[in-house]
């Protein structure tokens, strides 16, 4: 069995108290991850191309209030 069998299978065995605690908690690890992915990838330049478009966009008139 590999580790994510495994993993699945202990968190099918939590209680629902432990089921909230490592919900929670996975939330957290999970948007802390995506954060310095977004990071990383700031810093490297990977979106400034987007960015240079969505301004170019709105100067043009293409964007709209909210």
């Amino acid at each position: 069995m590999g580790k994510v069998e495994q993993l699945e299978q202990q968190i099918q065995n939590l209680s629902k108290e432990e089921l909230a605690q490592f919900r929670a908690w996975f939330l957290e690890f999970d948007w802390e991850n995506w954060d310095s992915q977004l990071e990383r990838d700031v810093a490297a330049g990977k979106l400034d191309a987007l960015g240079e478009k969505a301004l170019r966009d709105h100067a043009s008139g293409k964007s709209t209030p909210l």
